[in-house]
């Protein structure tokens, strides 16, 4: 009886990290699905909206992706004017990279 709950328990508690990596990466594709989307392509396929807009699935061939995390605390800005400024919290850069992470080529 006690092996049961052992196993059963050590399943649970084994798959808790995966769940948490899965609940990050949906909360990220919230995030630049609602706030980047109206000019780049945020998935695994499709093209930008706004052709200069770099497709997210393509990110890392340009920047690696670990760089992101202090410009996301900083405040994305950009030479156009059209972007708008970004400041984020520690735990939407958690979100936001892990999605990214999640879809690159």
């Amino acid at each position: 009886m006690w092996r049961s709950c052992i196993v059963v328990l050590a399943v649970v508690l084994g798959t808790q990290p995966v769940r948490a990596q899965e609940a990050r990466i949906e909360s990220g594709r919230t995030f630049v699905q609602t706030n980047c989307s109206m000019c780049h392509a945020v998935g695994r396929s499709g093209e930008s909206p706004f052709a200069e807009a770099p497709p997210f699935r393509v990110l890392q061939r340009r920047y690696p992706l670990e760089y992101l995390a202090e410009a996301l605390a900083e405040g994305i800005t950009t030479g156009h004017p059209s972007m708008p400024e970004f400041q984020l919290d520690a735990a939407q850069i958690s979100d936001v990279l892990a999605y990214l992470q999640s879809i690159q080529e």
